[in-house]
């Protein structure tokens, strides 16, 4: 193994953790209090010549902010990575991303909590082989189906993939796969999954192209997406609505920073011997 793949070893994280810890929140919430009092002070000044700023509805604001600030940070790692909630709100208004999001379930394998999605109405499932591996009770939930038992009917560990099937009658909605990983690079793909502690949250991002990476004997592909814990198992759907990948971890990339990666659909077809 050469020094470059030992050095992608130690930065793949396919477990695609993020946490926060409570001291770190602490501070995070004192600062906003922090900037809520300056921008109270600032405005108070502004004010002083024209009329006085009643002081309990900065109270009331401040106090707001503070409770919002602390009930969102447990479910997220960090400020900024509210930005992928703004952008799914937007995104669900779509009626395409909704039908999209029918068919994108919640893995739940034991202490594992992941994505998957079904392929086929009679419930047939994908997800990787990391957030099922080693469980034997597996609980897949539908958005609008609800709760179901599921049973691992293939695993292909080589490439990180598993196929469930869901304990229910067919009329399951589903995605289409594609026939083939065909992209462009810098081509606009949409994804859906089970990010921290939230369901069904879809986004956005680019495919940047194939990369090697460590545990992997083909290259996988690279993605510039906001993804993080719990996207493991999610669909990587194109612009004509079909899926041509499946996230699986993230990555620190000297060129490209942190990015997501994903398996082709191609490498599917391959271990499976099913025909695209």
């Amino acid at each position: 193994m050469s020094d470059q793949d030992e050095k992608k070893r130690d930065i793949i994280d396919e477990d695609l953790y993020e946490e926060i810890d409570e001291e770190e929140l602490y501070d995070l919430v004192q600062e906003e209090k922090r900037k809520a009092l300056e921008r109270d002070r600032e405005e108070r000044e502004q004010r002083r010549e024209k009329r006085p700023f009643p002081r309990w509805i900065f109270w009331l604001i401040a106090g707001v902010m503070v409770v919002n600030v602390t009930a969102a940070l447990p479910n997220t790692f960090s400020i900024p990575a509210v930005d992928f909630l703004m952008t799914s709100a937007r995104l669900s208004n779509d009626e395409t991303i909704q039908t999209y999001k029918e068919a994108v379930v919640v893995v739940e394998a034991g202490q594992s909590k992941g994505t998957g999605f079904a392929v086929s109405e009679d419930g047939t499932i994908l997800t990787n082989h990391h957030v099922i591996e080693g469980e034997k009770r597996i609980a897949v939930a539908f958005p609008e189906q609800g709760l179901f038992s599921a049973e691992v009917q293939a695993v292909y560990p080589e490439v990180d993939l598993a196929v469930l099937q869901a304990d229910g009658e067919e009329g399951f909605p589903h995605l289409d796969l594609a026939a083939s990983t065909r992209f462009q690079r810098d081509e606009h793909v949409y994804f859906i999954g089970n990010p921290l502690r939230f369901s069904g949250i879809a986004n956005q991002g680019n495919v940047l192209g194939y990369t090697d990476v460590s545990g992997m004997e083909q290259e996988v592909l690279m993605l510039d997406a906001p993804i993080y814990r719990g996207n493991s198992g999610s669909p990587v759907i194109n612009g004509e609505g079909d899926v041509i990948a499946v996230v699986y971890a993230t990555m620190n990339d000297e060129d490209e920073g942190r990015v997501g990666l994903a398996v082709p659909i191609d490498y599917y077809y391959e271990q499976s011997g099913e025909a695209p």
